[in-house]
């Protein structure tokens, strides 16, 4: 893992990016499952920073775009994005628990101050590529990561600060499995790395860390990961808004996430979708909470 002895915990508990409730409880049972107490046992000084206040003001249809509650989405993007600058500038990792995963584009914003050419690991089963003219259903939560990249309504890539916030060659996406055609579209024309099952079946996990982290080695001055727990399998994480059969074992993300502490390049880092309404006995909040453990250094031995 990274250098830091601190980490700084922050809860989103954003379920505008979509249409499926109780996903805002994700942070309380990411909590719930014991994330703290993980970290402190791995000699960590923790702080958790509560909960970022989500305003039901603007939870509705917005005027002149298909965006939902787009005004809702920006002003918690906003206040996310300064809380993640603050925490790295006081030297403390920032952790961001979801929350839907249109919470990527405020801990992006936040992030991204502090890096010229920060990498995006984007571990998902979906390529959140979207925009208002792509997306089939106007959810903002498939549209963080083109968002990101300078794509999209001016309300949210202009979010804290100038646009674009990372660019298309420094993202590998891993794990992608559904994808719509205007995202396939825009991965070809900009050149975005992607793993998708196949290649991951092909190659292995090993093997796509060892490319990924070699991708982005010499180009990066940082690494976030972006980690949507839909990326797993739906046997080890039902409790997922948008499951998608045939994905990454937990076992493989285990693997995945103790070579990216082995290698130290992790600078921040976010897990997003996590439903309890939809879960069986907090199994996703727990399985969010293991890979946790495992990004920030813990072993089997």
């Amino acid at each position: 893992m990274t250098k830091q002895e601190k980490v700084s915990i922050i809860g989103v508990p954003m379920d505008l990016g979509q249409l499926r409730r109780g996903v805002d409880m994700g942070p309380s049972a990411i909590r719930y499952a014991g994330i703290s107490d993980r970290l402190e046992a791995l000699q960590y000084e923790v702080e958790d920073c509560g909960d970022i206040e989500i305003s039901r003001r603007h939870s509705v249809h917005s005027e002149n775009t298909n965006l939902k509650n787009l005004k809702a989405v920006a002003e918690a993007s906003y206040k996310l994005a300064e809380k993640v600058d603050k925490v790295i500038q006081s030297g403390s990792f920032p952790l961001v628990l979801g929350g839907d995963h249109s919470i990527a584009i405020g801990t992006l914003a936040g992030v991204t101050k502090h890096y010229k050419n920060l990498g995006v690991i984007w571990y998902d089963a979906h390529g959140d590529l979207n925009t208002a003219e792509t997306s089939p259903t106007g959810n903002i939560h498939g549209m963080p990561l083109a968002v990101s990249i300078g794509l999209g309504h001016e309300e949210l890539t202009g979010i804290y600060g100038d646009s674009p916030k990372v660019k298309p060659e420094n993202i590998v996406i891993i794990g992608a499995r559904d994808l719509d055609e205007g995202e396939k579209a825009l991965i070809k024309e900009k050149g975005i790395k992607v793993y998708t099952m196949h290649e991951i079946d092909r190659l292995g996990m090993t093997k796509v860390i060892e490319e990924t982290m070699e991708y982005l080695k010499e180009k990066t001055d940082g690494v976030h990961l972006s980690l949507d727990l839909d990326g797993l399998d739906p046997r080890d994480a039902p409790g997922v808004g948008t499951p998608v059969i045939g994905g990454i074992s937990y076992r493989e993300s285990h693997l995945a996430m103790e070579m990216l502490a082995e290698s130290g390049m992790i600078t921040s880092a976010e897990f997003v979708e996590v439903n309890p309404i939809l879960d069986e006995k907090n199994k996703t909040a727990s399985a969010a909470v293991a890979l946790m453990a495992s990004l920030f250094g813990s072993k089997l031995l």
